[in-house]
């Protein structure tokens, strides 16, 4: 069934992957992308991109109204947008977990906001957000620790929404991978085992099932899509 979708930070490695898998399924996709390449996404008849700095909560809810003018109703959003540092208590700043939060817990609820009132005003709706396996586990999270906290937020939001939505046919499911297979990461860590790395494609997948009619069942989900790594 063809579905009405908000995807942020979809211009990313990981973003490509999941906008090409679900507009197959021919789902009208309305995604937020870099303005470095704006027309990525202009062979693609289902998917309107546009370039939303979503740091800014004004910026964001316009996006939101305008897409919400286009489509209707959006049954379902899916959160992308963020990004990683390195760094231990010792090394981390305040200006670096202000930085963190940006852009991996705020970029995602100023999405959130509107599209949590347009839920309950239209019968319900998913929510589909990327965690992070450091801000499950302390050993894997204690070199990244501004990045590990500021994903952590992700999970607790996921909580609340589950909570207030549990009537409302209002559901977020937090999909958690470990390391995904992408050329900056092969880059970064040359001589690791690639192979035990997770492909942005099979997230994609998973992605794809938690929309689908049997995914739509699950409740209060939290999927580690870890392979081997």
């Amino acid at each position: 069934m063809s579905q009405n979708i908000i995807i942020s930070g979809a211009s990313g490695n990981l973003g490509q992957e999941v906008v090409k898998r679900l507009s197959e399924n021919g789902n009208k996709l309305y995604v937020t992308s870099g303005s470095k390449n704006p027309g990525m996404f202009d062979d693609f008849e289902n998917v309107s991109a546009q370039a939303v700095n979503l740091l800014d909560n004004e910026a964001s809810l316009n996006f939101v109204d305008q897409t919400l003018s286009k489509a209707k109703t959006i049954q379902a959003g899916i959160f992308l947008a963020g990004a990683f540092a390195m760094g231990d208590i010792a090394q981390t700043d305040d200006a670096l977990i202000e930085k963190m939060f940006g852009v991996n817990f705020f970029t995602a609820f100023h999405l959130v906001k509107p599209l949590m009132a347009h839920f309950e005003a239209n019968g319900g709706g998913q929510f589909i957000f990327i965690g992070a396996r450091p801000a499950l586990e302390a050993d894997q999270g204690q070199g990244s620790f501004a990045y590990a906290l500021s994903k952590s937020l992700i999970f607790k939001m996921a909580e609340f929404i589950n909570a207030q939505g549990k009537s409302k046919n209002i559901t977020a499911t937090v999909i958690v991978p470990s390391i995904i297979d992408t050329p900056p990461n092969r880059e970064a860590m040359p001589d690791a085992d690639f192979t035990k790395w997770i492909a942005p494609s099979d997230i994609a997948e998973t992605i794809a099932f938690v929309l689908s009619n049997s995914g739509q069942k699950l409740r209060e989900p939290i999927l580690k899509v870890y392979n081997n790594g």
